[in-house]
């Protein structure tokens, strides 16, 4: 007969309620999703490894965030207006450019554009490139074919580099020129040091060098890879700390643990707190914002636990079946109620607790998700074959598991995948920071009402998404 522990009661507690999470320890906790917005992108990235190793963004990665993202798909045959209007599409009105004082009332006046009229396509998307300094003076040759030193000129100042272009004297520019491989004489003035910097900094990588040696029209992945790595200068591109194939992931996630904290939130958890009290949900987890992994819906899982060595052994274990992905680690609190009958609880400055009127507790616990994103939905769906074999836990004996398997492994998806159950999310955001708790779709209205009675003004949200097997059997009050 299986032993009875902590998380199994807390399981069967749970079941008559089948809301939330309750976050034991060696036990599953709520974690995040994020609104699910279904588009038709492509499904794999450009290369698919079979052993990890070092990875660097190709064009077609940029192309498929870029569609995902902001829906650009750039044409074959390149103008500078099409690419004037990617970059405004990024940049948007917040840009790292915006903040030059020189733009001054620019800023707030329309160019007389010589060769723009209000009815052309590219003549918003110039106004802002013109107000945020990235486009200078009144003719823009919107209808010209791209050309690969346009396309550098405009990146680099809409990346934010401009004024430290500004700052190279000749022979720091010299040096530049010449470890891309031309002439200094072929680059003049502001541009050399335009293009001078966008090589230092890597937003022009060595990859792109034979083509600013050649010269001449700008091809589509050219402009993919600037436009990508505008994104990744502007920190719009994907938040993560590595790739599971780094030498060095193992060492981060590490970091990232170490320096996570308890999320307080004290505003925020004073009403899912309540929640609680009022037996509207059994558990919740507090998240930041900030930590969001920007990854595409299609290629991602999120999964959760609360020990960090078992997140390092994942790691190991999807390199050992061949798979490579983009890793990003968010901090998480799991907050749920402990039951005086289990005794006094045990603080330390990962675990504390809050003794309530009913002599139970509400405990907090530190905890943390993982978000993956895989090369391709293939990888993506094998993930769920690998943790049933090596980190689902089935009996109390069990063996050739990773460390610390859980009963109820939990990972989950933003889009639909084979063999996985739909639940809810029940989300409630206080600026940068949000609770949420998962149920099964069917409580999801009356929690949804339930937090807009104890926060009217708050940002409350409700959404499905797919969860692994055992975690759904976990919210319907089964122990395994």
């Amino acid at each position: 007969m299986k032993k009875i522990t902590q998380f199994t009661l807390a399981a069967l507690l749970a079941a008559p309620v089948t809301i939330g999470s309750l976050s034991l320890p060696a036990s599953v906790s709520a974690a995040s999703a994020s609104p699910v917005v279904p588009s038709a992108t492509q499904t794999s990235k450009a290369t698919t490894p079979q052993t990890p190793s070092v990875y660097t963004e190709s064009a077609a990665d940029y192309a498929q965030f870029l569609q995902t993202k902001y829906g650009i798909q750039l044409p074959q045959q390149l103008t500078k207006g099409d690419f004037i209007q990617a970059i405004a599409a990024i940049i948007g009105t917040n840009s790292a450019a915006d903040s030059t004082e020189e733009a001054g009332d620019s800023q707030t006046q329309a160019p007389a554009f010589t060769d723009l009229s209000s009815g052309d396509s590219s003549y918003d998307a110039a106004i802002t490139l013109h107000n945020n300094g990235i486009l200078s003076g009144t003719e823009v040759r919107a209808s010209d074919t791209l050309s690969i030193y346009a396309a550098v000129f405009i990146a680099v100042k809409a990346a934010g580099f401009k004024e430290l272009a500004y700052t190279y004297p000749e022979e720091k520019t010299k040096q530049a020129l010449t470890k891309l491989g031309i002439s200094p004489n072929r680059v003049q003035g502001q541009a050399a040091q335009e293009l001078a910097a966008a090589i230092d900094t890597g937003l022009v990588p060595e990859s792109l060098y034979p083509a600013l040696r050649k010269g001449g029209a700008a091809s589509t992945d050219f402009a993919n890879i600037l436009l990508g790595r505008v994104l990744t200068s502007q920190g719009k591109y994907k938040h993560e700390i590595g790739r599971s194939g780094d030498a060095d992931i193992y060492s981060k996630l590490y970091a990232a643990y170490r320096t996570a904290d308890l999320i307080e939130a004290p505003e925020l958890r004073e009403i899912v707190d309540q929640a609680l009290r009022n037996d509207l949900v059994t558990g919740y987890n507090l998240k930041d914002s900030r930590f969001d992994s920007n990854f595409i819906d299609e290629l991602t899982l999120t999964y959760g636990h609360d020990d960090i060595k078992h997140a390092v052994q994942l790691i190991g274990l999807l390199r050992s079946e061949g798979i490579d992905a983009d890793v990003q680690f968010q901090p998480k609190t799991s907050a749920f109620i402990y039951l005086k009958e289990w005794g006094e609880p045990k603080e330390t400055p990962d675990y504390k607790v809050t003794q309530i009127e009913n002599g139970n507790y509400i405990a907090y616990a530190k905890e943390y998700d993982i978000q993956f994103e895989f090369n391709n939905t293939a990888d993506k769906a094998r993930f769920n074959d690998i943790i049933l074999k090596y980190a689902k836990k089935n009996s109390d004996d069990a063996s050739a598991l990773i460390y610390a398997s859980w009963w109820q492994p939990l990972y989950y998806s933003p889009t639909a995948v084979q063999g996985y159950p739909v639940i809810s999310n029940n989300k409630i955001a206080l600026g940068n920071y949000y609770a949420q708790s998962f149920s099964l779709k069917e409580n999801a209205k009356g929690i949804q009402e339930g937090f807009r009675k104890l926060a009217p003004d708050a940002d409350i949200t409700s959404y499905n998404f797919w969860v692994d097997q055992p975690f759904f059997n976990y919210l319907n009050g089964e122990s395994e």
